[in-house]
């Protein structure tokens, strides 16, 4: 393996999704096995979860090394409040943060915010690229040294060292600055899920981290070549954007396994052949994003039975090196584009 693998966790297996104590308790066994970043998934209109964002914020201060990637869904929603929101996020971890761009297509969303209609996937997804697009320009809308705190003057803020973005995104418009400093991390990770055409594109122009759901090794193989070739096409260099695989995980032998299909690798058997499955798919891929079907059952023996087997074979840490999310994935903090050279 050219480098050892990236693996984060998704918490949606939580036992109890409202109870805060639950993602913190997996979120802080996941940072104690060294994993990359912990995620959590969204829709606009849930009923049955509460905000990712919001949730992974309280947890924020309740870790201190984990990388924390909620979902974010840039359809109906004002790209300004996801802008300062996952700003915010970087703010409250010291620069942990990371968002997965998502959009919404369905019909209730809609209905339930009441401003438009549904549109085509490669419509959503353009505007997807617009909201990154303007937030990156938002969190750079203020100089890292804009900020003065002097309260023999009573002065916050050097006005000049704050910008006006004038964005004009598909249907709206941003004028700026931000009412949030620059993140700790500059630009907080980008994430986008490469599961179509429209989101391929989306990832190939904005995203630091790509992830994928193939359920064969063949497919994986194809899917991080078709990444690296849309990123290439993009103008940027595939070698630094990093290619994750979905698992799904029953490790548990006391409980049952998928009662549906799942999308990615699927694996029930014993934490060393899922050891082995992961260091056979580490050659084509650069990371996992495992997904316990159960936070408390699952991700236990991920930790002390699968990840040990993974350090004895020199593909994954042993501990944390860097402090920000951006520096784990190799990826330097972003000049500010407004600031003087």
């Amino acid at each position: 393996m050219p480098y050892p693998l990236h693996i984060g966790a998704a918490l949606d297996g939580v036992e109890d999704p409202f109870d805060l104590a639950s993602y913190a308790g997996a979120a802080r066994l996941a940072e104690e096995a060294a994993l990359d970043f912990v995620a959590l998934d969204d829709s606009l209109t849930g009923a049955d979860r509460p905000d990712a964002l919001l949730t992974l914020a309280a947890v924020a201060p309740l870790t201190g090394r984990i990388g924390l990637v909620p979902t974010v869904t840039t359809t109906h929603t004002e790209p300004f409040h996801v802008a300062k929101a996952v700003a915010s996020l970087d703010h409250a971890s010291l620069g942990r943060a990371g968002w997965r761009v998502e959009v919404s297509r369905t019909e209730a969303d809609a209905r339930a915010v009441g401003r438009r209609g549904t549109a085509p996937d490669a419509a959503l997804w353009a505007e997807a690229e617009a909201v990154a697009d303007v937030a990156s320009r938002l969190w750079d809308s203020w100089q890292d040294d804009a900020e003065i705190r002097d309260t023999a003057t009573g002065r916050f803020v050097d006005r000049e060292r704050l910008h006006y973005v004038d964005f004009e995104g598909p249907g709206w418009s941003v004028r700026g600055p931000s009412i949030t400093p620059r993140p700790p991390q500059g630009h907080p990770l980008v994430v986008v899920r490469a599961d179509g055409e429209p989101s391929l594109r989306a990832a190939a122009t904005t995203a630091d981290v790509v992830l994928v759901a193939p359920a064969t090794l063949g497919g994986a193989r194809a899917s991080r070549a078709r990444v690296r070739e849309a990123v290439a096409e993009a103008g940027r260099d595939p070698e630094r954007v990093p290619v994750l695989a979905d698992v799904n995980v029953f490790l548990d032998p006391d409980r049952p396994g998928p009662s549906r299909a799942l999308s990615g690798l699927t694996h029930t058997g014993s934490p060393g052949a899922l050891a082995e499955t992961l260091l056979e798919w580490g050659r084509v891929v650069d990371g996992f994003t495992v997904r316990p079907s159960s936070a408390a059952a699952d991700l236990p023996v991920f930790a002390e039975r699968v990840l040990p087997l993974l350090r004895a074979s020199g593909a994954f840490r042993g501990e944390y090196a860097e402090d920000t999310l951006r520096a784990r994935f190799g990826l330097p903090r972003p000049a500010n584009r407004y600031a003087p050279a």
